[in-house]
């Protein structure tokens, strides 16, 4: 599902516009048995309106943020900044999920203030175990204490 789905239970939020890409992250989520709603905002513009709505108190903030760097409208880095300015979202765990391996990338991403940098996997297997890291995240006792 894209866009706004029941977002009065905990939820993930995906910025990514690869589709492809969504479904294996739901996919690496349901095989590591994490049964939380998984929001997608196929682009920037999107996902930086729904950070407002979040804000404004519209809707509870997400429990994790998974974000590709290359969206269109408006790109991952500024996403990535307004989630770390955002009273509601500042302190959730956020994980950049990019195409792109270079260093300034990760080095960028990370000092704006990325929980964790990773490459998007190139198999299935490596995918799948992205769902263990993303779970990892979610059920962390530091996550716990800085979320709502």
């Amino acid at each position: 599902m894209t866009g706004i789905a029941d977002v009065s239970k905990p939820y993930i939020l995906v910025a990514e516009d690869n589709s492809g890409d969504v479904s294996l992250i739901r996919l690496a989520l349901a095989e590591r048995g994490v049964a939380l709603e998984v929001v997608v905002h196929a682009d920037g513009e999107k996902a930086m309106k729904f950070l407002g709505e979040v804000d404004a108190g519209t809707c509870a903030g997400p429990e994790l943020v998974v974000l590709d760097l290359n969206l269109p409208r408006i790109n991952g880095r500024d996403v990535l900044a307004r989630i770390r300015n955002s009273p509601a979202c500042g302190k959730i765990p956020v994980v950049v999920f990019s195409s792109s391996d270079s260093a300034r990338d990760r080095d960028e991403a990370l000092s704006l203030g990325a929980t964790l940098y990773m490459k998007k996997p190139s198999n299935l297997g490596d995918f799948l175990e992205v769902g263990t890291l993303l779970k990892g995240l979610i059920e962390s006792p530091l996550h716990a204490d800085s979320s709502r």
